[in-house]
């Protein structure tokens, strides 16, 4: 019987049993009815409390259930309690209870525990390490208007939308900022770009889980102007930000959870921009290109607080290397990349010299697409490069002629995805201004365990433009 029920029987006594009640000693009698009704009151607030906690508790289970789904996680052998003490642990960031690290090192493959008991920190970054690469994506959208003043269309916000896979988590819009980036760190998503009103004015944001808007942050280090290249979780509650300012400095600033900028350098590196960066361990693998030359495979390492404390250029003794990607994985930084012999002209369109002096001194330029393609294959070699984490120096990994090396990414099994570009048909355009050897290429995709082992081989059946 519901609670309102209850009281409605209590209030629709007939008044003859009430009056044949109350015969005797008043007072008695009028205690022993009110005493009556109270304790018919307290059994069904009794009631109707635990009926809210039960619902509480349901769905707060329900809530663990789906979380443990959305993330790859394993219920097996645990208890209700420890789903929904595990689904606390992880969300409120805290991995110190006993079970969480039995759920997360079964469900996330690949990962390696450092210890048979791992720090609340090493589990952290275990856990945000595959939560990125566990369907988390970002859209970011712009809105555009009128400027009543010059009538130039102008971006007034950016509009960021949130995907665990294929659903939408949450969408937030964010005024007089031009997003570019987006990056899921341990204390929320941040957002990188730079000022709709300056775009000399590089510009940060932390959104929460539920798509509040924590912080927003202009950076200013007196520069002419800067831009933001490259932004890494540190997975201790700090990001590390890499910009290029002026023409002629690679900064390095380090902000936390608040916005707070907790150091920040310098280094001149001329034209210089950075192309990707990796944390490994206690330094940061940076590669750079020259914006005008094009330049071969050039990495620096940097300490934490961005001090440059090494360089290197990889260089073969007959061959010249590009990277294309840098990721990190099983503890080493591994370089996608491509090669091609040593050119005898060094300018110009430098991976193909040799090609074009053949091609030019053939009568009227002619060569058909087949014998150009054999051509352009035999110059490229896709290479994985194995990055010695202490000197840098690489070591082969994987080798395949006749391609370029893709995308590096980490899949929802935390195995290691190479993306190989196979080049498969080529034309001769001397006349295009962007270019003069166009083509196409076929994407391989080769797919490593978390000891470097291949475990697969696929046709993604998917094509990129060549253009050279």
């Amino acid at each position: 019987m519901k609670s309102f029920d209850l009281l409605d029987a209590i209030g629709s006594i007939d008044e003859k049993y009430v009056n044949r009640s109350m015969q005797g000693e008043n007072k008695k009698v009028r205690h022993l009815k009110f005493g009556y009704i109270a304790a018919c009151l307290a059994i069904i607030m009794g009631v109707s409390i635990m009926g809210v906690s039960v619902v509480a508790e349901a769905k707060e289970y329900n809530e663990a259930v789906e979380f443990f789904e959305n993330n790859g996680l394993s219920t097996a052998g645990l208890s209700r309690e420890d789903v929904k003490e595990v689904y606390r642990d992880i969300t409120t960031s805290h991995f110190t209870y006993q079970k969480t690290a039995e759920v997360i090192s079964k469900s996330v493959k690949g990962i390696e525990l450092y210890q048979d008991e791992p720090t609340p920190e090493n589990l952290a970054k275990v856990w945000y390490n595959s939560k990125q690469i566990s369907g988390i994506s970002y859209n970011i959208d712009y809105n555009e208007k009128t400027d009543k003043k010059t009538g130039a269309i102008i971006t007034d916000k950016s509009i960021v939308e949130c995907y665990l896979k294929e659903k939408l988590l949450w969408s937030v819009d964010v005024p007089y900022m031009w997003v570019q980036e987006s990056i899921y760190t341990s204390f929320g998503t941040i957002l990188s770009g730079h000022n709709t009103q300056n775009s000399n004015l590089p510009m940060l944001a932390c959104i929460d889980e539920n798509g509040k808007i924590l912080w927003e942050k202009k950076i200013n280090h007196n520069y002419e102007y800067e831009y933001i290249q490259a932004v890494i979780d540190n997975m201790d509650g700090t990001v590390a930000v890499f910009s290029k300012a002026d023409s002629e400095y690679l900064c390095l600033s380090r902000y936390n959870k608040d916005g707070e900028e907790i150091s920040f350098e310098k280094n001149a590196v001329g034209r210089a921009y950075i192309k990707n960066a990796v944390l490994m361990g206690d330094e940061y693998f940076v590669q750079i290109s020259d914006a005008v030359e094009h330049e071969t495979a050039h990495i620096i390492k940097l300490d934490l607080n961005g001090k440059m404390i090494d360089s290197f250029t990889y260089e073969g003794d007959d061959c010249e290397y590009f990277i294309t990607d840098m990721a990190e994985f099983g503890g080493n930084v591994y370089l996608s990349a491509y090669s091609v012999p040593k050119q005898n002209d060094g300018g110009g369109r430098h991976e193909i010299a040799n090609i074009l002096d053949y091609v030019f001194k053939k009568e009227n330029w002619e060569i058909s697409d087949e014998e150009l393609t054999t051509l352009v294959r035999d110059n490229y070699t896709a290479v994985l490069l194995l990055c010695d984490k202490r000197g840098g120096a690489p070591e082969t990994f994987y080798s395949i002629k006749g391609s370029m090396g893709g995308e590096l990414n980490i899949n929802d099994k935390g195995q290691l995805v190479w993306n190989v570009e196979s080049i498969e048909t080529t034309f001769f355009s001397p006349a295009t201004s962007s270019f003069t050897i166009g083509g196409s290429c076929r994407v391989f995709r080769y797919t490593f365990d978390f000891n470097g082992e291949l475990v697969n081989k696929e046709d993604t059946n998917e094509a990129v433009p060549y253009r050279r």
